[in-house]
């Protein structure tokens, strides 16, 4: 009989960017929980900070270290601090998104496109080529991108927003062909509904959050700790055969047949 799934991180560096809330914050607590150090990342060190001391207060290893994903010098300075601090690194996951666009798409203004596909697309990749050339020192690692069922159909008035997210899924593809023989293996997560500040609007609006509602068959938005299975899975040795995967956390929401009608 085969040994039992290992899902203990002790001994791994994580790196979580988007960490000062919502469902990066929870990855980042519940790696800590389980033996990582955590290098939480964001635009606000003042927000990353109080993360940061939290987990420490209650016995986990954290770093709290601002940086802009948007630029791949302050990408490259993130997984050299992380690697400075901890000796390494074993995991990255990629969170971090914005959307200052919400209405049909051609009412986008270029700008838009440039704002998004930068910081949900491309500062992916930023971050997936400098900590994978610290994975690789250390035979292997994992890489967590952090997608969306947006990315897999449309959304009403997101459509700027899904495109960068159905990038994000052939990222992980790439990511996970290419990675492969390093001994790397590339996943996204993709939820659905969840309640953060990034989905304040919906579920603050009583109107909009019913009809968000009727199309989740378990008929409730998700917690942020919901996720935080899937992303220990695939951070640890459990998922050693599991690469270029997209794993739908929504309640049901895509396979629901009312959805789109």
């Amino acid at each position: 009989m085969g040994h039992l799934p290992d899902f203990d991180l002790a001994g791994k560096v994580a790196v979580i960017t988007g960490a000062s809330r919502g469902i990066g914050e929870a990855i980042s607590r519940c790696f800590a929980a389980k033996g990582a150090a955590v290098v939480l990342s964001s635009r606000k060190q003042a927000a990353l900070d109080e993360v940061a001391g939290s987990i420490r207060a209650e016995g986990g290893r954290a770093l709290a270290a601002a940086a802009h994903t948007g630029d791949m010098e302050a990408a490259a300075a993130l997984a050299e601090q992380a690697a400075g601090e901890f000796g390494g690194i074993d995991i990255l996951v990629n969170n971090a998104a914005t959307n200052p666009h919400f209405g049909p798409i051609l009412s986008a203004e270029e700008s838009h496109w440039h704002k998004i596909l930068d910081v949900n697309v491309v500062g992916y990749f930023r971050m997936a080529k400098v900590c994978s050339a610290e994975m690789s020192k250390r035979g292997g690692g994992k890489i967590i991108n952090v997608a969306s069922i947006a990315g897999k159909r449309p959304q009403p008035g997101m459509g700027v927003y899904c495109v960068s997210k159905a990038g994000v899924l052939m990222l992980t593809e790439v990511l996970a062909a290419e990675l492969a023989a390093e001994g790397i293996q590339v996943n996204t997560i993709a939820p659905g509904y969840v309640r953060t500040d990034f989905s304040r609007a919906i579920w603050e609006d009583p109107d909009l959050n019913q009809t968000v509602l009727g199309v989740i068959p378990q008929k409730r938005i998700a917690e942020t700790d919901e996720l935080t299975g899937i992303a220990l899975y695939l951070a640890s040795d459990a998922s050693s055969f599991t690469t270029g995967g997209t794993f739908v956390v929504d309640g049901g929401q895509w396979v629901d047949a009312g959805l789109g009608a």
